[in-house]
């Protein structure tokens, strides 16, 4: 499992003794397509340190969805538990399967509480994921359908490389539109030689020409994860033990 823990962003820059017990307490598991990780209003059971594949997390009433912040190997899913809620209006279920370790949120919530340093990390982590979702807000409000379209796809192609086995379905999920919307915006992506597209596989063909077209509704939060989690450009927290 050793070698499992460095291929996620967080676990790979937590503190060796932190990592020790989380370690202890983790369960590998494979994650299907379309499988949950939690439900709306409903117990988050269990945090998922995901090591590949691409998790969603879904705002809104059926028929009304849209996605507003997704998880890959990066980071973790669950991040309502790291701020001791135990509940979410969301749900989150993964839009590409892979593996993940995952720990009860009680028992993740405990290590915190003893833990300063993994608490303080964490939590940076739970500041870049409500980057993301205010992001989203941004980018749905300000830009058109085709830049948040190469926004999607840049953060997509972050977490699992050129070849993106994503569906239209899942793209009018992403940018809470119509399949016809989802159609026509790729086909120009596609015109512009950015994208090749075919009915489940979206290939990446100029990630700078995307970032252009992206404009400003990409990258505050990725370079916000730089900063704080793989940058480490800020000093460490002061070590204060807890009697817990």
């Amino acid at each position: 499992m050793a070698e499992d823990n460095h291929s996620n962003g967080l676990l790979a820059r937590v503190d060796p003794d932190d990592l020790a017990a989380l370690s202890a307490q983790f369960e590998r598991v494979d994650l299907d397509q379309g499988q949950f990780l939690f439900h709306a209003h409903e117990a988050i059971e269990h945090v998922y340190f995901l090591l590949n594949g691409l998790s969603s997390e879904i705002a809104g009433p059926r028929g009304k969805e849209v996605e507003v912040g997704c998880v890959g190997a990066e980071g973790l899913s669950g991040v309502p538990a790291l701020l001791g809620v135990d509940s979410s209006p969301h749900y989150a279920f993964m839009q590409v399967g892979g593996t993940a370790l995952r720990i009860r949120s009680d028992a993740l919530r405990d290590l915190m509480d003893r833990r300063p340093r993994l608490r303080w990390f964490l939590l940076r982590f739970a500041h870049v994921f409500m980057m993301q979702i205010a992001a989203t807000s941004l980018a749905n409000g300000r830009f058109n359908v085709e830049q948040r379209l190469a926004r999607w796809l840049l953060m997509s192609q972050d977490r699992l490389g050129d070849r993106l086995p994503l569906t239209h379905d899942f793209f009018a999920l992403m940018l809470g539109v119509r399949r016809p919307s989802v159609t026509d915006a790729l086909h120009l992506l596609e015109g512009k030689r950015l994208i090749q597209s075919s009915r489940r596989l979206v290939t990446i063909r100029d990630r700078a020409g995307l970032a252009q077209l992206a404009g400003a509704s990409y990258g505050m939060p990725e370079t916000e994860y730089r900063r704080l989690i793989s940058g480490h450009s800020e000093p460490s927290p002061p070590l204060i033990e807890t009697s817990i």
